[in-house]
């Protein structure tokens, strides 16, 4: 497992320009010359942000004529900005929306969508909840709100809490489709009212510490040893199968997706060169570092 996310950060030394929490805007680039650097600035998903930064932190000693400006604040946060026309690098854990493609041609801007990592969403529990497996009908019902007490699901007597990532997080929105609705386009089930939407990985890292009762969910990449892994099944006949760059390469775990990056219409010369190097070996090399599964060759 990997270390957590805040220790990854703190490492960094490069000029690298992360702005965090609040402070979510457009960092002031300066205007370009032939003595500044050309800064592209990368905003989006929280679940890529440290991989981000770590492509960043690689790619610059090489290119110096380029400063990288990597930012988080959710999935939803860097479309936003991709539609407006103030990012270069959206990234995206989710793929963009037919209506906020709508929005952006609106705005003159045709989305370019570049598939760069694939991760596994892991459920998560304390370690000391005796419950090592879940079906994804089971998972669904404790995220709408049908099961609220672990022995319902083989558990302890003990009531569910459900933690959750926000809305505006592409992690979320994934979690919400594809298990809460069961894949299920015309589904229309909700997360149940009391599940604790929080802002971070983080967050659900910090509650699932010394919460006995809670589940959360999150990308594999920020799974610590702190944390249970419960394997999931498709069915109630399985089999129950635990998350990995192996089981999501094979398909045998079944809530994997594609990590995207998405580029105001067709990438300048820069930003294509960084593309191509985070798709090629050296940036792929960092995908499995940091807990992700790296795209086939």
């Amino acid at each position: 497992m990997r270390a957590s996310p805040g220790a990854r950060l703190v490492r960094l030394t490069l000029p690298l320009l992360l702005l965090s929490g609040a402070a979510c805007g457009r960092p002031a680039a300066g205007s370009p010359s032939s003595n500044q650097p050309l800064t592209i600035d990368n905003k989006g998903s929280d679940t890529m942000v440290n991989l981000a930064l770590a492509w960043a932190e690689a790619y610059q000693p090489d290119h110096p004529e380029v400063l990288i400006s990597v930012t988080g604040c959710g999935s939803g946060t860097g479309l936003a900005a991709l539609i407006n026309g103030t990012v270069d690098l959206a990234n995206a854990s989710r793929r963009i929306k037919p209506e906020e493609l709508v929005e952006a041609k609106a705005n003159g801007i045709d989305p370019m969508e570049f598939v760069v990592a694939r991760d596994a969403i892991a459920v998560i529990v304390h370690p000391d909840n005796p419950v090592d497996r879940l079906t994804l009908e089971q998972i669904s019902d404790i995220y709408s709100g049908a099961v609220n007490n672990w022995s319902q699901v083989g558990g302890d007597d003990r009531p569910i809490v459900r933690l959750s990532r926000e809305s505006n997080s592409g992690t979320y929105v994934y979690f919400l489709e594809q298990v809460v609705r069961l894949g299920k386009p015309d589904d229309s089930t909700l997360f149940a009212p009391d599940t604790l939407l929080l802002p971070s990985s983080q967050g659900i890292a910090g509650e699932l510490a010394y919460n006995v009762n809670a589940i959360g969910y999150d990308g594999l990449g920020y799974v610590t040893d702190e944390m249970k892994v419960i394997a999931v099944g498709a069915g109630a006949e399985g089999p129950f199968v635990l998350p990995s760059v192996e089981t999501v390469n094979s398909g045998a775990y079944p809530v994997a997706r594609d990590l995207y990056m998405y580029t105001p219409g067709s990438p300048k010369a820069a930003v294509r060169a960084y593309l191509d190097w985070i798709l090629g070996p050296d940036g792929q090399a960092y995908v499995a570092s940091l807990g992700f599964v790296p795209l086939k060759p």
